[in-house]
């Protein structure tokens, strides 16, 4: 087995690091402060360190066979932050020979009529999707060269355990659903949207990280067949026996008055069109290549459920 660097100890970073430790690999989970993430596995090394600091993770990469980039700057803070955690990790492949996986989401596509494939063109016009969308050409054309081997996963909008904030099925959605309380949502509410289970997301990491038929391309995170944020709801609340979900969308003029505070707000009006419309993603050729499917959907909520009702008992 061999030694898997994951930089960012959230939800994602950590989900990745069990994975790979119980499929028995040594794995190195670096972030700024340190901490385990949400796991103990004896397996997992949690190392502090600053992911801009390029000679640090060249460092902390050498001899290992992958580097997961499951860094989360603050949402608001993309353009300044995400370049140089980029660069440094791109050095860090390109010193060390280990396997960039980036762990990416569907905002460089920006704005589509369609299902997203990978092969949907990077022609977001807005502030992040660009972001993001040269990141992924940056590793992509040094893997081109010869000079790092790259992959990336893409996901939609997370929901299962441990996704509490930042996220639209977060603290401000799952909560309400159970406790029968209304839920306030963005865009339609009815409108067709592909969720990532958290756990498919980790499990797919991993496989970018340690199959090479992976390497040299993005793939779609497989994902269960798309369901409004109503549906969604109504799922939750059943397992739950909770009532019926009473949702409510947040007036546009709302959004922008609250973006006058809350930088995060703020930053959600460039991707407002992913819950105006119907919002899809195909996730088939990662289920093609290597036979890995999306989580049955009442498995995936009955953990989403469970994990969210334990919280409110610890609580």
């Amino acid at each position: 087995m061999s030694l898997h660097v994951i930089v960012g100890a959230g939800p994602v970073g950590s989900g990745t690091a069990q994975v790979l430790a119980e499929a028995g690999h040594d794995v190195r989970l670096i972030s700024r402060s340190g901490r385990r993430g949400a796991t103990g596995h004896p397996r997992i090394e949690p190392v502090a360190a600053d992911a801009t600091d390029a000679a640090a993770l060249r460092e902390l990469t050498t001899g290992a066979a992958a580097l997961y980039n499951c860094a989360n700057p603050p949402y608001h803070r993309w353009p300044q932050d995400w370049p140089p955690i980029a660069g440094a990790m791109l050095a860090a492949a390109e010193h060390t020979g280990a396997v960039l996986v980036i762990m990416g989401n569907l905002y460089g596509y920006g704005p589509v009529d369609s299902p997203m494939s990978e092969d949907t063109p990077l022609a977001a016009t807005g502030t992040k999707g660009r972001v993001r969308a040269g990141m992924w050409a940056d590793a992509l054309a040094a893997h081109r060269s010869g000079r790092i081997r790259a992959t990336e996963a893409r996901a939609s909008d997370f929901y299962g355990p441990h996704i509490v904030s930042n996220a639209m099925i977060g603290e401000r959605f799952v909560p309400s659903v159970l406790a029968g309380r209304p839920v306030y949502v963005l865009g339609d509410p009815d409108a067709p949207h592909t969720w990532s289970y958290l756990p498919d997301v980790a499990n797919t990491l991993a496989v970018l990280g340690t199959d090479e038929r992976a390497w040299g391309r993005a793939w779609h995170v497989p994902s269960p067949p798309p369901l409004s944020q109503r549906a969604l709801a109504r799922g939750l609340a059943e397992l739950a026996g909770a009532r019926e979900p009473r949702l409510r969308r947040i007036p546009h003029v709302a959004v922008r008055a609250a973006g006058l505070f809350s930088p995060l707000m703020r930053e959600l009006r460039e991707t407002s069109h992913q819950f105006a419309r119907s919002f899809v993603m195909d996730s088939s050729a990662f289920t093609a290549r290597f036979g890995l499917e999306a989580s049955p959907l009442d498995d995936a909520l009955k953990a989403t459920v469970a994990w969210w009702q334990a919280r409110a008992g610890r609580s």
